[in-house]
């Protein structure tokens, strides 16, 4: 099972984390958060996101999800990524691409990034009034 990481601005991973346990009615397994703080040392959070990689690698790899692109949190990830480790990256996080990510833990690490990132992408839309109250399917 790949384990997943919320590495994002505080509070951002837990209000994630407490929404996934609301959903699935516990603290899901394999998954931890990694809240950075506006001034936090980055080599502090370097070294932590290492750990904790290497305590959710189960042998599958590790998602790791962040906010945005470019920030503290999402730079770390990048390093993780260019060292080796088993890591596989998605910016922008949203509960659409979070919740797939759940459903589909047991494929590939790369299949399941395709899948998040697709679940993502369509979980973010626009309502139109002529089309009524429909969710698409994700």
């Amino acid at each position: 099972m790949v384990g997943i990481l919320l590495l994002t601005h505080a509070p951002l991973g837990e209000a994630f984390l407490a929404t996934l346990t609301h959903v699935y009615k516990s603290k899901p397994i394999a998954v931890e958060v990694m809240d950075v703080l506006a001034d936090q040392d980055t080599e502090q959070v370097q070294a932590l996101a290492h750990d904790t990689i290497r305590a959710l690698d189960s042998g599958a790899g590790v998602l790791v999800f962040t906010d945005i692109c470019g920030a503290t949190p999402a730079n770390c990830a990048v390093r993780l990524i260019e060292a080796g480790e088993p890591v596989s990256l998605v910016y922008g996080v949203n509960l659409p691409a979070l919740l797939r990510a759940m459903c589909y833990r047991n494929l590939s690490l790369s299949e399941l990034t395709a899948k998040v990132v697709e679940g993502g992408q369509r979980g973010v839309f626009t309502y139109q009034i002529e089309q009524g109250n429909v969710c698409p399917t994700c």
